[in-house]
C-alpha cells in the first residue's frame, strides 16, 4: 500500500501527473458519452467551471502555470490498449460489450479538445467548447486537477512528519466512518466520489478501505481506473447535463416540457435494467414525475440529488404507487452530500420500503476537515457545467435553489414551463 505521506512530500518535482489515464473518470460519463455519440453528434457544447464556494480564492492559490501544465498532460492522454480492452470485453451490468464497437473506434483515437483558462480576480475561468461528445469528457478531469491542485498547495507548506499525522489522522477518521457503516445490515453502498476527491491516491486508499471494511455491503466505485486496478463493479448511470442541454435545444415551450422525457426514451431504447435509473430533480422531482409517461414508472428506480432526501424518497413511492407499482420492488439512490449520519438515518428509516442504496462522495474521498489549522483542507463546492448548447443558455432548477444555474430570464421561463413554485433553501456543503 502506498505511503501516502512519503508519496505526498516526494510529489514536488516538476510534474506530477494528478491525472494519468482517460478513464480516470465517472463511468457515467462513459455511458452518456456514448449516448451523445449516438443521438446527439453534431452539437457543440460550451461547459464551464464554476465554483460555489467563492470563499475559496483558487486563482490565489493554485499556479497558473502549474494549472496549464496539468491541463495540458489530460490533452496528451489516449486510451491504452488494456483499458480498451477492459472497456471493450468486461461485463457492465451483467452485459457484454455496454459500448459499441463504433463508440470505442472513436474512443480510441480521442485526445481532448482545447481549453480556455483565464484569471478573473481570485479566481479561473474555465471553458471548454467543442462537439458536446469530446468536451463533456473535460469535466471530470478538471474538477479532480483543480481540487489536488487546491490541496497541494495547502500541504506543501507542511513538513514530513506534519504530512504523516495529518494522514493517520484522516485514515482513522474514514476507517471510523467505515466502522459505523457497517453496523448497517443490508446496506448497499458504493464510492462517488471522483469529482471533488482529496486526489487519485487517496480516493484510491479509501476505496480499499471500504472493500476491507464493507464486504459485500461495497457495491463498486464510480471511477473506471480503479473500477479495472481493483477489480470493482463501475457503477453509474446518467446526470443532469442530458436534460439540461436537451432542453436547451428544444424549440418553443412545448418542445421543453417534452425534453426531459425525450432525453429518457433515448437511454431507453440502449439500456435495461439497473441502468435504467431517474433523475427527476433537474427540473423539479414532483412535476417532473406528476407529468412522466406511464412507462417510466416501470423503470428499476430513482436516484435522489437534491433537497430533502427523505421528502425525495416519499414523493418517489407515493408516485410509484399511483401508477401502479409496488414501490418495494425499486432502487432509491440516495448521492447528494452523504455522510455518516445521513446514511443511518436514511437507511434507517427507508430499508423494506425500497431497496435502499447510498453513493457516498466527497465526505468519503475528501473529508479532511478539523485536520488542518483554519480547515484550510475542507471540501468546498466546485462544479464543471454544460452553460450553452448551441448558442442556447443551459438551466438547471434541481430541488434545491442554492444549485440553481441559468440566466434569470430563462430560469423564469424554466419556472413556469415546469409549474416549479416556491423551493426549501439547503446550504450547498459539497
Amino acid at each position: 500500500m502506498t505511503d501516502l505521506a512519503t508519496r505526498v512530500w516526494n510529489h514536488r518535482w516538476k510534474i506530477d501527473p494528478i491525472v494519468r489515464s482517460l478513464i480516470d473518470t465517472d463511468f457515467y460519463k462513459l455511458l452518456m458519452c456514448q449516448s451523445v455519440f449516438r443521438n446527439k453528434p453534431d452539437t457543440t457544447v460550451t461547459f464551464s467551471l464554476i465554483n460555489r464556494s467563492k470563499h475559496v480564492p483558487l486563482a490565489k492559490l493554485i499556479d497558473e502555470g502549474e494549472l496549464r501544465e496539468q491541463l495540458d498532460h489530460v490533452r496528451s492522454l489516449s486510451l491504452t490498449r488494456g483499458e480498451s480492452t477492459w472497456l471493450r470485453g468486461n461485463m457492465f451490468y451483467g452485459k457484454r460489450q455496454m459500448f459499441r464497437p463504433d463508440f470505442m473506434e472513436w474512443f480510441e483515437g480521442l485526445r481532448l479538445p482545447p481549453y480556455h483558462l483565464e484569471r478573473v480576480g481570485d479566481q479561473y475561468e474555465l471553458t471548454f467548447e467543442g462537439k458536446w461528445h469530446e468536451v463533456m469528457l473535460w469535466e471530470i478531469p478538471a474538477l479532480a486537477i483543480l481540487m489536488e491542485l487546491r490541496g497541494r498547495a495547502i500541504l506543501d507548506t507542511m513538513a514530513k512528519f506534519e504530512l504523516q499525522v495529518l494522514y493517520a489522522r484522516a485514515m482513522t477518521k474514514i476507517w471510523e466512518k467505515i466502522e459505523r457503516l457497517n453496523q448497517l445490515d443490508g446496506l448497499r453502498i458504493a464510492d462517488f466520489g471522483t469529482r471533488r476527491r482529496h486526489s487519485f491516491l487517496w480516493q484510491d486508499w479509501c476505496v480499499q478501505a471500504m472493500i476491507e471494511g464493507l464486504g459485500p455491503k461495497f457495491t463498486g466505485t464510480s471511477n473506471c481506473l480503479i473500477a479495472r486496478l481493483r477489480d470493482l463493479e463501475a457503477v453509474g448511470t446518467n446526470a443532469h447535463e442530458l436534460p439540461m442541454v436537451y432542453s436547451a435545444l428544444a424549440g418553443d415551450d412545448a418542445a421543453l416540457a417534452r425534453a426531459p422525457y425525450d432525453v429518457l426514451a433515448d437511454w431507453h431504447e440502449e439500456h435495461d435494467g439497473n441502468l435504467r435509473i431517474i433523475l427527476p430533480d433537474t427540473y423539479g422531482t414532483k412535476g417532473f414525475l406528476d407529468r412522466a409517461p406511464d412507462w417510466l414508472a416501470g423503470w428499476t428506480g430513482i436516484r435522489i440529488d437534491s433537497g430533502d432526501p427523505a421528502v425525495g424518497a416519499e414523493t418517489a413511492i407515493d408516485w410509484w404507487r399511483s401508477r401502479g407499482e409496488n414501490p418495494r420492488d425499486k432502487l432509491v439512490i440516495f448521492s447528494d452530500g452523504l455522510d455518516v449520519e445521513k446514511i443511518e438515518e436514511l437507511h434507517r428509516q427507508f430499508s423494506g420500503r425500497v431497496r435502499v442504496s447510498f453513493g457516498w462522495g466527497t465526505l468519503l474521498t475528501n473529508d479532511f476537515r478539523g485536520l488542518v489549522p483554519g480547515d484550510a483542507l475542507a471540501p468546498f463546492s466546485l462544479v464543471c457545467k454544460a452553460v450553452s448548447a448551441d448558442g442556447r443558455p443551459t438551466v438547471k432548477l434541481s430541488d434545491n435553489p442554492e444549485k440553481a444555474m441559468g440566466p434569470a430570464d430563462e430560469v423564469a421561463r424554466y419556472k413556469r414551463v415546469f409549474g416549479v413554485g416556491e423551493q426549501e433553501r439547503m446550504e450547498v456543503v459539497v
